[in-house]
């Protein structure tokens, strides 16, 4: 299978769009799951702590793989913190501390590992060359990986976060209502996992504020998108989760969810949906790439898009008597159809 391309193959700089990648899976662990990468794309293996490794000078960067949860690892923050006072007691017990704190971490890690997943970050790759990254997840799957479907316990997923073509609110705003009028028949395409679903990690948006998105008079500016973006969804956990783009546009934005350090700032639509499909026979990322261009071609017709919208609207805000008048209008023309 081939990438798409999508309707803006190129970024502002007028260079081929890029696509970063996030795999999670069980049954291989950091270190040889590490090693896996670098035999397949080159580059230099290096330890970072016990559950993180990097493979660095690939030709298209730096891969991370480490234990996903944030427990397992150093805290940057206390890392790079001072001692107190400019004592050399101080100084001693600052390094007391460190190394307590690492050792610590360490433990931690030793005994999640087998209980949260392994993940991969890869680095950004031309969305022409996905194809070639694919290689990474049959490899997995031949060493004996596990994606989401080999255990109810597993609500492991893929994320893609494609470079935006567009940092001007316009162009964010019709792919965000693109992806809210495609959000279920994305859903049924992947068959999210059972798991996935209860799990609240890649959550529908509400339907009020779906409804105040795609009305044909909403047209916000930046930090009015922003403002009811945070109002309606104080949370990652949505199925497009937009924090990473609006961190990146506006890092001043007074508001303590840019403050966390799990939000990476990066011009990039952060797409949370996928299931990670390890076993399934020619899936990759260039599966749910092409699923995802679909969102990106509606956005770019404005007709379409705009005329959807507005029959989301309508039915959506119709009384129940008239929504049930028109479900049994639709279902006297398919009775009275010829077969």
């Amino acid at each position: 299978m081939q990438p798409q391309s999508p309707p803006e193959p190129l970024n502002v700089q007028g260079r081929t769009r890029r696509v970063g990648t996030e795999i999670e899976f069980a049954g291989l662990p950091p270190q040889q799951t590490g090693e896996l990468v670098r035999d397949l794309f080159g580059g230099e293996l290096k330890l970072v702590s016990p559950h993180r490794l990097r493979v660095e000078a690939t030709r298209w960067g730096d891969f991370v793989i480490e234990l996903d949860t944030q427990y397992a690892h150093p805290d940057a923050r206390l890392l790079e913190a001072l001692p107190r006072h400019d004592t050399e007691w101080e100084r001693q017990r600052h390094q007391m501390r460190l190394e307590f704190h690492n050792k610590t971490r360490e433990l931690i890690g030793d005994v999640v590992t087998g209980l949260v997943p392994t993940e991969i970050v890869c680095p950004p790759v031309p969305w022409d060359e996905l194809g070639e990254l694919d290689a990474l997840f049959a490899a997995l799957n031949a060493h004996g990986a596990k994606g989401t479907d080999a255990s109810l316990l597993y609500g492991f997923g893929l994320h893609l976060n494609p470079e935006a073509a567009s940092l001007e609110p316009e162009s964010i705003l019709r792919h965000f209502r693109a992806f809210l009028l495609t959000a279920a028949w994305l859903r049924k395409e992947i068959d999210i996992d059972i798991t996935r679903e209860v799990l609240p990690h890649a959550n529908p948006f509400p339907k009020h504020y779906a409804l105040k998105v795609l009305d044909p008079d909403y047209a916000p500016d930046l930090d009015t998108l922003i403002a009811d973006y945070i109002s309606f969804n104080p949370t990652r956990n949505r199925e497009l989760d937009l924090y990473p783009l609006f961190a990146h546009l506006r890092p001043d934005y007074p508001d303590e969810l840019f403050r966390n350090n799990l939000i990476k700032p990066r011009p990039t639509y952060h797409y949370r949906l996928p299931n990670a499909q390890l076993s399934q026979r020619g899936w990759g990322a260039v599966v749910e790439w092409n699923r995802w261009v679909a969102v990106e071609r509606l956005a770019a017709d404005h007709k379409e898009l705009n005329a959807r919208a507005s029959r989301y609207v309508n039915l959506h805000t119709q009384s129940l008597m008239a929504r049930l008048a028109g479900r049994l209008r639709n279902w006297i023309k398919e009775v009275r159809s010829p077969s």
